[in-house]
């Protein structure tokens, strides 16, 4: 795991509830050396400060995911909706917001790489037009051509895909892809967005996945698709996450 921060302090802390936590940990200080660490040791997962000297987080981010896919939870400040936004849209996890607990962090992280390691559910391909998914290779194209699909776009995708035709909430979909049972809603609305950027002709006027104004969004099988088979019942694959602990520590990097 590669810890990203500029701030001593914030990167001692967060590294050693890593380790309590049983994870391997390297560290960076700055962008460049980020980029140069995770092109070398290809971590299982990135916490990244969204602002480091060289070079930012989010091109940290973006440099990094050009390589594969690695999760990436990224560390914003707190009440600035834009970076969180902007994170997500170049294809971070997650995000959490400064000053934080350690321990929800480590939460977060769990959470993160049990989505990204769990094993799909057993069953063929899934197929609607010209999307093809493979859940147990993890692929995914549009018309013989592969998408490039964070973890969370494919979870998502995946999703509709069981569930053709039906609306889902934004707080339906936080609970069942994400684990989460609370959270940000527009984490939802951008990776929808995102997803439409890949996945529909005209991501302004979406024919595949449209919003359902005041409750959330749809999945619309193309014209001629065959019925999908019922979705069996099967255990989730990551239980929801708790709301994390309450903790006298804080990481603040303005203390």
């Amino acid at each position: 795991m590669l810890v990203v921060d500029d701030d001593p302090t914030v990167a001692e802390v967060v590294a050693g509830y890593l380790l309590r936590a049983g994870f391997a940990v390297d560290r960076a200080a700055d962008g460049p050396t980020a980029v140069a660490r995770a092109a070398a040791v290809r971590p299982d997962l990135v916490v990244l400060d969204l602002m480091l000297p060289g070079l930012d987080g989010l091109e940290v981010c973006r440099r990094i995911r050009e390589r594969g896919p690695v999760p990436v939870v990224m560390l914003t400040a707190r009440g600035d909706q834009d970076d969180r936004i902007l994170g997500l849209e170049v294809g971070a996890d997650d995000y959490v917001t400064k000053p934080f607990s350690p321990r929800e962090l480590v939460l977060r992280v769990e959470s993160v790489l049990r989505r990204a390691g769990t094993p799909p559910p057993a069953g063929p391909w899934l197929r609607s037009g010209p999307l093809a998914l493979d859940p147990a290779a993890r692929r995914a194209t549009h018309g013989g051509t592969e998408l490039a699909l964070t973890i969370r776009e494919f979870d998502l995708l995946a999703f509709f895909l069981r569930h053709p035709g039906r609306v889902l909430g934004r707080e339906e979909l936080m609970r069942r892809v994400w684990g989460w049972e609370f959270g940000d809603l527009s984490t939802v609305t951008v990776h929808v967005r995102r997803l439409r950027e890949k996945v529909e002709a005209d991501p302004a006027r979406p024919l595949l996945i449209s919003t359902v104004w005041g409750v959330g969004y749809r999945f619309d099988p193309p014209p001629g698709t065959p019925p999908a088979d019922p979705v069996p019942a099967v255990a989730e694959s990551a239980a929801p996450a708790a709301a994390p602990e309450a903790v006298q520590e804080t990481v603040n990097p303005d203390a």
